[in-house]
């Protein structure tokens, strides 16, 4: 009797001892091998590595169209290899639109429908880590945004640190990440709600640097927005070029391939290296307009400063010429397609536009008063 007891007990000693070893075997096979295209990134924290960013990412159109920084729309952005987008939502009558400053004028569609195109990009690369910078320039509750990702089912990849702040050095790695699901890393720049997590707030976590500017000269690495220790916190470097049309700042895409170079006077490497003197540090975060412009410098910068090799299956998208179209889709006449409803315009036209309409809006108010 006690031999059969014994019996038993052995072969559930055997079967527990191969479920753990089935277990730990189903554990080592689903750890990310490549993380955001490189072995080597899989072991580094989120905060220790550099992304590229496009400026304004929703906002595609017509080149020279004072709302427009960038060709090509978030699709073909991550696909060649674009990992943070930035985004400038606003509220419309309680609907949370993409809008470059002036709805009425510069469009770009629902959030939410621009959240689903990220999910569905992301579904399709589950070994890449993406963020998104939400500019909240009308101050939506943090509840709206919830509302947005939920409705996109991006709630359920989003990352979510355990404490409202963390330092450069306090993130998880890439490949932990990755393994987690939890790959997704959104930021308000103000409006963040502690009872959501995962909308995470940027300048307790993030510094920046100027931006708007229009004198390459000026790309510095001083601190210019934070609310939070500046020696421990990621940062973000606004390298984008600007120009002035009758005294408005618009993009300056004719400066692009310059502004995007990997060396040379105001280029992004320069501005990486001065910040690399200033902070003793590369920035987390290279934040650009036209991003293709450079035949893909701008992802050479960052392959530099994450010690990794820049080499691109495919080749990356060209710049669009005012006689071709997006890689988004095309519109009838305007030699340029705008996939998010920007419209095809010249510079100057698009001054006076908002001139108009920034007429229109005084003389309202002044009716009312």
């Amino acid at each position: 009797m006690h031999c059969q007891a014994r019996f038993y007990c052995s072969l559930a000693l055997v079967a527990s001892s191969l479920f753990s070893l089935a277990a730990q075997a189903s554990s080592l096979s689903t750890r990310a091998t490549v993380c955001n295209g490189h072995a080597e990134l899989c072991e580094r924290s989120y905060g220790s590595v550099s992304f590229v960013g496009a400026h304004d990412s929703y906002a595609v159109g017509a080149t020279n169209n004072v709302f427009v920084n960038q060709d090509h729309d978030v699709t073909q952005q991550l696909n060649d290899g674009v990992r943070m987008l930035q985004l400038q939502v606003h509220n419309q009558g309680g609907t949370l639109r993409l809008c470059h400053s002036i709805c009425a004028i510069a469009d770009s569609g629902l959030l939410q429908d621009y959240l689903s195109k990220v999910k569905s990009w992301m579904d399709g690369n589950p070994n890449e880590v993406v963020s998104i910078l939400i500019v909240n320039i009308d101050n939506s509750p943090a509840a709206s945004f919830d509302l947005a990702y939920k409705a996109a089912n991006l709630d359920g990849i989003s990352f979510a640190p355990e404490t409202s702040t963390l330092p450069a050095s306090g993130w998880p790695t890439l490949g932990n990440m990755i393994d987690s699901g939890k790959r997704l890393v959104s930021y308000l720049d103000n409006g963040a709600d502690p009872s959501i997590p995962y909308l995470i707030d940027e300048f307790t976590n993030i510094w920046e640097t100027a931006f708007n500017l229009v004198n390459p000269d000026l790309f510095d690495c001083t601190v210019n927005r934070t609310k939070g220790d500046t020696s421990t916190q990621m940062f973000l470097i606004n390298h984008f070029l600007n120009k002035l049309v009758s005294g408005l700042p618009a993009p300056d895409p004719d400066n692009a391939n310059v502004t995007n170079a990997a060396t040379g006077a105001g280029s992004l490497g320069a501005h990486v290296d001065t910040c690399r003197t200033v902070q003793g540090r590369p920035p987390t975060f290279l934040l650009v307009d036209f991003y293709e412009f450079g035949g893909g410098s701008v992802f050479q910068v960052a392959a530099d400063i994450n010690g990794v090799t820049y080499a691109p299956t495919t080749p990356i998208a060209q710049p669009v010429t005012a006689n071709s179209s997006t890689s988004s889709s095309s519109s009838s006449g305007s030699g340029r397609g705008s996939g998010n409803g920007a419209t095809a315009m010249s510079a100057s036209n698009s001054v006076a536009m908002v001139i108009s309409v920034l007429s229109a809006v005084t003389v309202g108010v002044v009716g009312v008063l």
